[in-house]
Formats: C-alpha cells, sequence, structure tokens
C-alpha cells in the first residue's frame, strides 16, 4: 500500500492544491486579473496532472480487461472528467455555448489532432498501419449522426420549442449510446479490435518488479482523481474567467482548454500506441473519444439545461459545421481501406491546424 501512495504523489500533491485553492480563491481574485489569470494557469496544470493520474488507472483497467473494453474504459473516463469541469463552470458562470464550442474543440481535437499526428508519426516509422476499418465505420456513422440531431438541427428549432427538441434529444443519445455499448462489448465487439501478430520481447526491468494490478485501488483512485479535478475547476473557472476578461482572447479558448484537459492523457495513449504499430487502439482512442464525448456530454448538459430552464446554444457555427464535415468526410475516406499512412495523418493534422487558426481569429 505504501508503494502504491508513492506512486501517486502527484495526485497527492493536486490534493493540496485544491485543499489551498479554497483559501486563496478570495485573493486571488481580488489582487488583479495578471494574478488572477496565473491562478487559473497553475490550477489548470494541477488539473492536467490529476487528469493524467486518472487515465493512467483507467489504463490499468484497460490492461486488465483488454480491447475493446480497455478503450472504452479509457474515453469513457476522459469523458467524465470534461462533463464535471463543464458542469462547474456552466454552473458558476453560464455561458450559451461553452458546450457547444467544448464539443466541437473536443471533436477537432480527438479525430484531426490525436488520430492525425498518431498516424502521421506512426506513418513515418512504421509505413501502413493495419486496424480493423469496420470499427471506423461504425464510429464515424454515428458520430456524423449524433453531431447532426444534437448540434445540427438545432438550429432549426424555435425558441418556444426548445424544451421538447431538448428532450428528445437526451432520448436520441441514450438510444444510440445503448446500442453502441451493446456493440462494442456484446456480439460485434470484433468490429473493435485486431488481432496482431504477437512478438516475443524482452521485458524491461521496471515491468519485470512492477506490482500487479489493484482493482480496487485503481477504481478508488480513478473516482478521487475525478473529485479532485472537480474540486480544482470550481475555483479554476472563476480565475481563468477573470483573467481573460477583457483581454480580447477568442471566446472558444475556454473551451478548446476544457477540451485539451480531459484530451491530455489520451494523447500520450494514443502517440504510444501509434509508435509501437497498434493503430486499432488509436482509432478506437480518437474516435470513440469524439462519439462519448458528443453522446454522453449533451445528454447530461441538455438535462443540466432542462433543470434551470436556461438553454443552451447547441447549434454550430457556419464555420463549425463545414469543419466537422470536412473533417468527417476526409475521416471516411482515409479510414475504409483498414490502414493509415503518414499522408492519411498529415491530413488529419492540417485540419488540425486550421481549427486552431480559425479559433485564434475568432471563428
Amino acid at each position: 500500500m505504501l508503494t502504491s501512495l508513492k506512486q501517486e504523489k502527484f495526485m497527492l500533491l493536486a490534493l493540496i492544491a485544491a485543499i489551498a485553492a479554497y483559501p486563496l480563491e478570495h485573493w486571488m481574485l481580488n489582487s488583479g486579473q495578471r494574478v488572477a489569470l496565473l491562478g487559473g494557469v497553475v490550477l489548470i496544470a494541477f488539473i492536467v496532472v490529476a487528469s493524467m493520474r486518472v487515465a493512467h488507472h483507467a489504463e490499468q483497467l484497460a490492461e486488465k480487461v483488454g480491447d475493446p473494453y480497455g478503450t472504452m474504459i479509457l474515453t469513457l473516463a476522459a469523458v467524465l472528467v470534461e462533463v464535471v469541469i463543464l458542469a462547474i463552470m456552466m454552473s458558476n458562470e453560464p455561458s450559451p455555448t461553452l458546450v457547444r464550442d467544448t464539443i466541437y474543440s473536443a471533436v477537432m481535437l480527438d479525430i484531426n489532432g490525436i488520430l492525425g499526428l498518431a498516424a502521421l508519426m506512426g506513418g513515418i516509422k512504421h509505413g501502413e498501419q493495419p486496424y480493423n476499418d469496420d470499427s471506423a465505420r461504425s464510429y464515424s456513422v454515428m458520430i456524423l449522426t449524433a453531431m447532426g440531431v444534437s448540434m445540427v438541427v438545432p438550429e432549426f428549432i424555435p425558441q418556444a420549442d426548445w424544451k421538447i427538441y431538448s428532450a428528445f434529444t437526451i432520448g436520441a443519445m441514450v438510444l444510440l449510446y445503448t446500442l453502441f455499448l451493446r456493440m462494442q462489448v456484446g456480439p460485434h465487439s470484433y468490429f473493435f479490435s485486431y488481432s496482431y501478430p504477437e512478438k516475443r520481447r524482452k521485458k524491461l526491468p521496471e515491468e519485470e518488479h512492477a506490482p500487479p494490478i489493484n482493482l480496487a485501488f485503481s477504481i478508488g483512485s480513478l473516482v478521487f482523481g475525478v473529485v479532485v479535478i472537480g474540486a480544482l475547476a470550481e475555483v479554476m473557472s472563476k480565475t481563468l474567467d477573470l483573467g481573460l476578461e477583457g483581454t480580447g482572447a477568442p471566446p472558444v479558448i475556454t473551451a478548446i482548454v476544457v477540451a485539451a484537459i480531459s484530451a491530455a492523457p489520451e494523447i500520450l495513449t494514443a502517440l504510444r500506441a501509434a509508435l509501437a504499430n497498434r493503430m486499432q487502439s488509436v482509432v478506437n482512442i480518437a474516435l470513440g473519444a469524439s462519439l462519448s464525448t458528443v453522446i454522453l456530454t449533451v445528454p447530461v448538459m441538455e438535462a443540466m439545461a432542462l433543470y434551470t430552464g436556461q438553454p443552451f446554444q447547441m447549434a454550430m457555427t457556419p464555420v463549425q459545421t463545414v469543419m466537422v464535415l470536412i473533417t468527417l468526410i476526409v475521416s471516411a475516406i482515409n479510414l475504409n481501406d483498414g490502414e493509415t499512412n503518414a499522408i492519411e495523418g498529415m491530413t488529419h493534422f492540417v485540419l488540425f491546424a486550421t481549427f486552431i487558426m480559425l479559433s485564434l481569429l475568432g471563428l
């Protein structure tokens, strides 16, 4: 147990930061904009550290159960972090577009950022990398459906009917995710796995002496990490809002920060998988995270909107809609043959760079 606690030193540091943040909150908010912004950045760093540990324990659980359950646990952990941060930020300083912009940013980051960079680096090292193309098609069509229903169609819904359509959206997302889970862990689980040739390799010294995975400890640490992240996000949201106020920073910056925090652990996991020539894990992580973000975040936040009586602006802007459509079309073309390469990775990464440029321009 002592060894396990030593391994959690970064989580303990995040806990200490959360405990210290609450008595210092009033001071940070009343010491000027620069102090508030600096405090927000420091808290974001601790949130990322805590989310890394959450992802570590999700990876341990994933290793124990194997694919496709493993990547499902990892993506669900990331989405849980995102939902917690979003819910806290919306309760502190409601923004009608924060939920929409965060989901959009997460999809751009997952598909174009994570998948693009992983396919690019993996392609440079290994050439063509195989995976199960059934998984890519299943993910892509469900992402398109979920985003269309929840983030395109709302543009045409009259304001007076938003509650009816919001309730419908919740039901549709729950139905989609229920079916997806049944496919992923049921009779169609082979859609999301790939049989790699086994290669024997000498274990590293740290792997030989690594303690066995303690499931109860990993689950407890994962839940504890989410609680710590929520506590840090409570103060971070206030200091960051004050720090960015009047700076001219594009409104979408906050959404990108939230999306990046939840995706940070996934980026490292996906890159390791790509460099190890295990592209199926990358596809499951990138597309699975995108789908989970839309299909889980939307019903939770829509339920919050119905509870408070304050609707969110869920319909994407024309620029966002075009970027999503281009991304999904490119993804459908690239991921239709069961192999990725560096060129396909570069096309997605260029789209990610375009997303960043458009965001900096406030579009």
